[in-house]
This record gives structure tokens, C-alpha cells and sequence, in this order.
């Protein structure tokens, strides 16, 4: 694609400007570092164009502050850009109201987040979704990949989805329009170093 410009353009009877306005699935694999670093920046564009952006964490525990979090919420709120929505399994998603003693499965929680994003995606509640490690409940077998497709294919409106994680499988690859593998050549952890602030979060 050099100079940003397509290799081929499909007989597909749109215009240069309908096509460029479709709705994007975007997933971020592979084992490599990055994945979830890369939706974020997607997630900043998408802010500063003033659509509504929705972040739904499908594995990190509630307590697990990451800056992006932090960064995202603040410029969600300034009024500057679009709003921030961002919910987090561990903490049992934000819309659920429970006892404080109620404990459910990992399993439970993937598919009760899986569900609020169908009917956000049928009320067309964001214009950019950020489905973070969603591959996870799939590759576990949670939440069917099959239905997630069909439901990604036939959303309404122009909304845009990335999903990150390992192990996409192949017919949500087969469904998106854009695939990036991250590749590890070399991380500080083979050689024993562990994460750190302002690098992984």
C-alpha cells in the first residue's frame, strides 16, 4: 500500500467515499507486546473525532490499573472530544448492580459482558468499541466465536470494533478487515525483568 493508496479497487458499486465510510473489525493478535497498546491509540482517534468510545475488559482484574484507563476517562470527561465508557469484568461490569457477597465465574462474567455488548451494538450506544482480550472467552469456549461474528456482520450504523487477544480464531479473522499479528523478537522478561511503570501501565 504505498503513500496509503490500495492495491486494487473491488467492482463492488460503491463510491471511493461509501467505501471509506465502512465500519471497520479490527483484531490485534499474536503473542507479541502491544496488542491492546495499539486499540488504545485507535481509541484516542476515535476521541478526538468526537464519536462515543465504549472499552470493555474481558480479562484484567479490577485492580489492575492501567494508564490508558486513567488517560481515556480524563479526556472522556474534558468535554474536548467524545465520551469514554469503560468497564471492567472484574469488577462485575459497571451495569450490574449485586450484593457485595455474590461472587460468579470468570465464564459467567465473559458472557454477561458479551451480551451488554450486543444490545450496545443494536442501540448503536458507541461509535468505537474497544472489546480488550475478548479473544480469551472465545478461545476458552465461553462465547460461541460463530455468534460473534454474526453479530459483528450484521451491526447497524457505522460502528467501529477492535477486539485483542491470542488465539483469534480464524472465522473472526476471516470477518475483519484488518489483522495485525504482534511478533515478539525480544522482550525484557527473557531476561528476567518484570513490568514496569510507564511501560506496562
Amino acid at each position: 500500500m504505498p503513500q496509503g493508496k490500495p492495491e486494487s479497487v473491488p467492482d463492488d458499486g460503491l463510491t471511493t467515499r461509501q467505501r471509506r465510510t465502512l465500519p471497520i473489525t479490527a483484531v490485534h493478535t499474536g503473542p507479541g507486546k502491544g496488542k491492546s497498546t495499539a486499540a488504545f491509540g485507535m481509541a484516542l482517534r476515535a476521541w478526538n473525532q468526537g464519536w462515543p468510545v465504549g472499552v470493555f475488559q474481558f480479562v484484567k482484574s479490577a485492580k489492575w490499573k492501567v494508564g490508558e484507563e486513567n488517560a481515556l476517562r480524563v479526556l472522556g470527561a474534558s468535554g474536548e472530544g467524545g465520551t469514554v465508557a469503560w468497564h471492567k469484568m472484574g469488577e462485575g461490569w459497571s451495569w450490574v448492580q449485586r450484593n457485595a457477597d455474590m461472587v460468579e465465574s470468570s465464564e459467567d462474567a465473559a458472557k454477561e459482558g458479551w451480551e451488554q455488548v450486543k444490545r450496545d451494538l443494536a442501540a448503536e450506544t458507541y461509535r468505537f468499541y474497544v472489546l480488550d482480550e475478548f479473544t480469551y472467552p472465545m478461545h476458552w469456549g465461553w462465547v460461541d466465536v460463530e455468534e460473534v461474528v454474526a453479530v459483528l456482520k450484521d451491526r447497524p450504523g457505522n460502528q467501529h470494533v477492535v477486539i485483542t487477544g491470542r488465539y483469534a480464531k480464524e472465522p473472526l479473522t476471516d470477518l475483519a478487515d484488518l489483522v495485525t499479528e504482534m511478533t515478539k523478537v525480544k522482550h525484557p522478561m527473557d531476561a528476567g525483568r518484570k513490568g514496569q511503570r510507564g511501560i506496562e501501565w
